[in-house]
């Protein structure tokens, strides 16, 4: 059938579920249609759906290049019975835990075409049938609330205009009590779910006859655009920018921006500064953010007033210490930063890949040490810091296990009152780190310590808002030591001289090849089509990488890709790799595999498994846990804790930072235009050790190459510290 423009609802009874995902809800199913009566295929979000519900489900007719005519649901409502004979079925199918064809047969025989209204709004009404006392009609009742909870919410989703993909996080923030929340407090959805509440929370209280201008709406308005900065990367928004968007997108005066700026100012939700760059214009930050970057320059302005503590050892000192100490003969350029480096408070150390960071880093933990300095070493994350323990074989922690963070306080233990036990803090990949994080690890530092910070201001910036590295070097307070050469063992390696060659904004020097067979460490394929290149990325991670240079496919070789959406976007692809790498079959409510590579997606302290970590699936276990193998320690996540994890053969390239992994493929292509920067390139080509294969047009990388210039991120940090340097 062909696709239609126009939305169309198709009424039917559910007769097969053939996958459902738990984190999204993603259903593929069966619906037996009424008129005419049919079998087919559904596809959409429907969290909930059991067999035998009876649904009215709207969307379009689409064809699926493998699976065929496809009924894809924008929304659908799970209808109830109302003849007698009916209702008797729906309940006898197990519509209420607990209650048997026997007692539901006593019911529907006393109360007809009304039961299913007396259940749901009068249960106590249920002792009047025979063998049904006042404790089970409330029971009863009590099932009945629990089991429709999910129905009521979408069908008031429904009434209000809003996708029912919104239904699970709803239930999951509310429970049964979802749709008493939204009516009588929609914005309370916007605290407590803040990438999803606002759109639903206004589009209600809209609907309920909320004034444009009603001072609730107006600051959850405003609070939602100063998120949308810090989604994208900015610590302050200036003022007029907030009172342009709040008349053009949400109809708010003037006048309303002003009052609900100040009433948000007076309960400290923000903090109001005079813009030094702009006279007339105001910087308006969410007050955490302000703190967290006054807190960074005064700790720093703190530590660099205090005399440094080591002695000053000759560049022959040095080299003599870290030959004794570690078997290792450091160039020139080595030694004087190492030298100098021994005389710095606070410091940064940049540079690209292959400059001998990490050998730096190697020796001037031996040199502290020597010196009877505590030496404390961390990174941002946990693939980081186990790559720092391997080159230095010296324990490192995540900034987060190191500030000891609290997942029952919400809170770091380690704080100014009490600071970490060092000498001198070393932080690799330091480019990664936020302001928010950054502001919370300063406190921790005690002020006498030596901060070293080292990363490599050419790859991506932090995910949180803020650019702390990159305004550091800008500031010009801190003093800054690059390392541009690149060390002569690696000089012959095409990944490196490219990297390289990109960071200093040159184009590659591109090896075109034929055929997949002619990969060498650094490869170009010219593809410009998406779906070919999306094959092409299964048939080298699954065939011909593996055969020609012996890598296990699912350990040694990572796809990684510019977005998430798309036919060469971690999505689409997770999904040909596991189907050409890991066949198999998953029950409805399975979304992984024996064998599967995951990630986990968040902080979980509980179970000490971080953020991008990256482990293999072992098995699936009784009761819908999946179990993970994380380099050694296997977790178990039950089936709430699965939204913790995704698919990992394709990762964005953002999920990437801090890891190495011997082969990456790389699809960019024009249709990734508006994420096409230098930086993640950049960041990307660095990734690999012994092979990276870019799959795409020339035009893209051309593109990717020229614009340097990402989105300028909006920090006061910058000017703070070089205000700071100019005190007397």
């Amino acid at each position: 059938m062909p696709s239609t423009s126009a939305p169309i609802t198709i009424k039917g009874s559910l007769e097969h579920i053939a996958f459902h995902n738990p984190e999204n809800h993603f259903t593929v199913a069966r619906l037996r249609t009424e008129a005419p009566e049919r079998l087919i295929s559904i596809t959409g979000s429907m969290p909930q759906s059991t067999r035998g519900d009876t649904l009215e489900v709207t969307g379009y007719w689409e064809q699926h290049p493998r699976f065929g005519e496809q009924f894809r649901v924008i929304s659908y409502e799970v209808v109830l019975p109302r003849s007698v004979a009916g209702i008797q079925r729906y309940l006898a199918a197990g519509a209420i835990e607990g209650v048997g064809p026997r007692t539901v047969a006593r019911i529907v025989a006393h109360f007809g075409a009304e039961t299913l209204e007396v259940i749901e709004q009068a249960p106590e009404r249920l002792a009047q049938v025979r063998g049904i006392g006042a404790a089970t009609a409330a029971r009863i009742g009590e099932a009945w609330q629990r089991q429709h909870a999910v129905r009521r919410l979408l069908a008031f989703l429904h009434a209000n205009g809003l996708s029912c993909a919104h239904a699970a996080r709803l239930m999951q923030a509310y429970g049964e009590q979802a749709v008493e929340v939204l009516r009588h407090d929609p914005y309370r959805v916007v605290e407590d779910l803040p990438a999803v509440g606002f759109p639903i929370a206004d589009t209600l209280a809209r609907n309920q006859g909320l004034d444009a201008g009603d001072p609730r709406r107006v600051r959850a308005c405003l609070g939602h655009l100063l998120n949308q900065d810090v989604a994208e990367g900015h610590v302050y928004t200036p003022r007029s920018h907030l009172e342009g968007r709040g008349a053009d997108a949400f109809e708010i005066p003037i006048e309303g921006v002003r009052e609900a700026l100040e009433a948000m100012a007076a309960a400290a939700e923000i903090v109001i500064r005079e813009d030094p760059e702009a006279p007339g214009e105001q910087r308006i930050y969410l007050r955490q953010l302000h703190q967290a970057e006054t807190i960074i320059a005064a700790r720093l302005e703190a530590m660099l007033a205090i005399p440094v503590r080591w002695p000053r050892l000759s560049a022959e000192d040095v080299e003599e210490a870290v030959l004794a100490g570690l078997a290792l003969r450091l160039s020139g350029t080595q030694r004087q930063v190492a030298r100098d480096l021994l005389g710095c408070r606070v410091a940064v150390v940049t540079g690209g890949p292959g400059t001998g960071k990490t050998t730096l880093v190697r020796s001037l933990t031996a040199l502290f040490r020597k010196c009877g300095g505590l030496v404390v070493l961390a990174a941002p994350t946990g693939r980081a810091a186990r790559r720092l323990t391997e080159v230095t074989g010296r324990p490192a922690a995540t900034l987060h296990r190191l500030l000891e963070f609290n997942p029952q306080t919400d809170r770091f233990e380690r704080h100014q009152d009490n600071p970490l036990e060092a000498d001198v803090v070393i932080v690799d990949e330091a480019s990664m780190v936020d302001t928010l994080l950054m502001g919370h690890f300063l406190k921790a530092v005690p002020p006498a310590a030596t901060l070293i910070l080292v990363g490599d201001v050419a790859q991506l910036p932090p995910v949180g808002p803020g650019n702390v590295l990159e305004d550091l070097i800008g500031s010009g307070r801190v003093p800054v030591y690059r390392l541009e050469e690149v060390f002569r063992q690696l000089r012959d390696s095409l990944i490196l001289r490219n990297a390289h060659r990109v960071r200093n904004g040159q184009a590659p020097d591109l090896r075109p090849v034929a055929s997949p067979e002619e990969i060498e460490d650094f490869s170009f394929i010219e593809r410009s089509r998406p779906a070919e290149a999306a094959a092409l990325i299964v048939e080298l991670h699954t065939r011909v990488l593996p055969r020609r240079f012996h890598l296990d496919p699912i350990r040694d070789i990572q796809v990684l890709t510019p977005m998430h959406r798309g036919e060469v976007g971690t999505l689409q692809l997770n999904q040909m790799l596991q189907a050409a790498l890991n066949p198999g079959v998953t029950g409805p409510a399975r979304r992984f595999r024996p064998g599967d590579k995951v990630m986990h997606l968040r902080n979980n302290y509980v179970k000490e498994v971080f953020n991008g970590d990256i482990g293999v699936v072992t098995q699936l276990a009784p009761g819908g846990l999946v179990e993970v193998d994380f380099d050694g320690r296997v977790l178990a996540y039950a089936p709430e804790e699965q939204e913790e994890l995704t698919l990992a053969y394709a990762i964005s390239v953002h999920k990437s930072q801090g890891s190495e992994y011997p082969a990456v493929i790389v699809p960019l292509l024009t249709q990734h235009y508006a994420l096409l920067q230098r930086n993640l390139l950049y960041t990307a080509m660095t990734r690999g050790q012994r092979l990276v294969v870019i799959i795409g047009t020339r035009r893209a990388l051309d593109i990717a190459l020229k614009n340097d210039r990402p989105l300028q991120r909006r920090s006061s940090l910058r000017e703070r510290l070089a205000e700071a340097g100019r005190q007397p």
